[in-house]
């Protein structure tokens, strides 16, 4: 749940840019069942969006990275200057990772594909009202093969390997790390990309032999 995460008496504002109106009311839809959370615009132009985020000041904007066949990539800056403190998560089908690189680059704080599960997109909010970065992960696996040396696994990836090794189930290690299970999914098939490995076994064997346990997770 998002409430037990938002401090201070405000309630987290949200806008919703997206130039199909029955993804946006579906969104409301969604957020409607969190407390801490008001959705107090929403937005279906690129234009509008821009003079709505300066107008209505939301703490986060839900941005679709193509509205009306226009790229809303190079307007993140524009947008981040309208509003201090605006945190924007785009909300795409977009599945190239170059995509996602780049609105990253340009300022915004997360990246989410739009089927994504229901709880994917409340634990992105999290994130991003913790001042953390979140990139779906089917993304992040994506990212990962393209940028990353084999072998180099993130701290998070030690984690959840160290949990494989030890038999935790995805659900157990989700449990254990209160991420989704689709995110330990995300980062199961970017440690066995970037160690080539795929049974649980050969994941085991490597994880021992490099040292690493369900102790990493501490």
């Amino acid at each position: 749940m998002v409430p037990d995460k938002v401090t201070g008496p405000a309630r987290l504002t949200i806008a919703l840019a997206d130039d199909h109106p029955v993804v946006r009311a579906g969104l409301r839809s969604l957020l409607a069942a969190e407390p801490a959370v008001e959705v107090v615009a929403e937005f279906g132009d690129l234009p509008a969006t821009l003079r709505g985020v300066r107008d209505v000041q939301p703490a986060i904007l839900l941005l679709d990275l193509t509205m009306s066949g226009t790229s809303a990539l190079q307007m993140i800056p524009d947008l981040l200057a309208s509003r201090r403190g605006l945190e924007i998560i785009v909300l795409t089908m977009h599945e190239d990772p170059g995509f996602a690189r780049e609105a990253l680059r340009l300022g915004a704080k997360g990246y989410l594909l739009k089927d994504a599960a229901a709880d994917e997109l409340l634990i992105a909010i999290r994130n991003v009202v913790r001042g953390q970065t979140y990139l779906d992960p089917a993304i992040g696996a994506r990212l990962a093969t393209l940028d990353s040396p084999p072998g180099a696994l993130s701290d998070r990836e030690v984690q959840v390997l160290g949990l494989i090794a030890t038999g935790h189930t995805n659900a157990e290690i989700a449990r254990t790390l209160f991420v989704s299970l689709r995110t330990v999914e995300g980062h199961r098939a970017q440690i066995r990309t970037k160690l080539n490995l795929q049974t649980r076994a050969e994941l085991s064997e490597w994880a021992n032999e490099h040292g690493i346990s369900s102790a990493s997770v501490r």
